[in-house]
């Protein structure tokens, strides 16, 4: 499904990525966790190609993410993002902001694209609010918005880039129960995130980096009670407590 193999990255003279492959299978739940810096963002920003890397290869649901030629907007489209800051479009309601790149790129229909909104907002608990603006809404309401709107382009995977960070404490779950939803429902999901009580509940591995580096890729079970490396366990007693 997802295939990164010995990828390296740059900025200028630093290196942000160093040599890292991970293999993840479709269905599966990925948390990767780190301490800041650690490289987390860029690397689940290079698995749709936001980041472009220098060395190695990355192929996802059988494109190259990494080939001079691949089409990037098609895999895209197949692959849906949540950034931090929501990035919706603040002169568009929040149905039409669900809709837009429906009848752009998938060329449904208005009504199809309004129909598909309708039933996503349901599925994210916001039906009520289809016809107000982002800024009318709260900064969970307008994450769950986010999720719904990379969710109408019927993806085959999701990529979350810490979705819950830009929250104040009490809309944290909101948003972390429709996570937790995906995941149920069998979505592919790779997710950046401090939440670890989240992916003690949701994933399926954890993956531990620092400095650029891979540290440990683990079932979570194993992550959580037996850390290999002692920069995850003083990582964890900092976290939990």
């Amino acid at each position: 499904m997802i295939e990164l193999t010995s990828i390296s990255k740059w900025y200028g003279q630093h290196q942000v990525l160093n040599d890292c492959s991970a293999s993840i299978g479709r269905g599966e739940v990925v948390v990767i966790c780190g301490p800041s810096g650690s490289g987390k963002s860029t690397f689940i920003k290079t698995i749709n190609g936001l980041e472009a890397v220098q060395r190695g290869q990355i192929v996802v649901n059988g494109i190259d993410v990494t080939a001079r030629r691949s089409n990037l907007a098609a895999l895209r489209a197949k692959v849906g993002m949540v950034f931090q800051h929501f990035e919706l479009f603040p002169h568009l309601s929040v149905r039409r902001n669900l809709m837009l790149a429906q009848m752009n790129v998938l060329r449904r229909s208005e009504d199809e694209a309004a129909a598909k909104a309708v039933s996503l907002l349901r599925r994210v608990g916001l039906s009520e609010h289809a016809d107000k603006y982002p800024g009318q809404l709260s900064g969970g309401q307008q994450q769950r918005v986010a999720i719904a709107r990379a969710l109408s382009m019927d993806p085959v995977a999701m990529l979350f880039d810490e979705p819950t960070s830009a929250l104040d404490p009490e809309m944290v779950n909101e948003v972390l129960d429709v996570m937790s939803s995906l995941a149920r429902d069998g979505m592919t999901m790779v997710c950046v995130t401090h939440e670890m009580g989240f992916a003690k509940r949701v994933a399926s591995r954890v993956m531990f980096m620092d400095k650029g580096v891979i540290v440990e890729d683990e079932p979570k079970a194993a992550f959580f009670d037996r850390p290999r490396s002692e920069r995850a366990r003083e990582f964890l007693s900092r976290i939990l407590h």
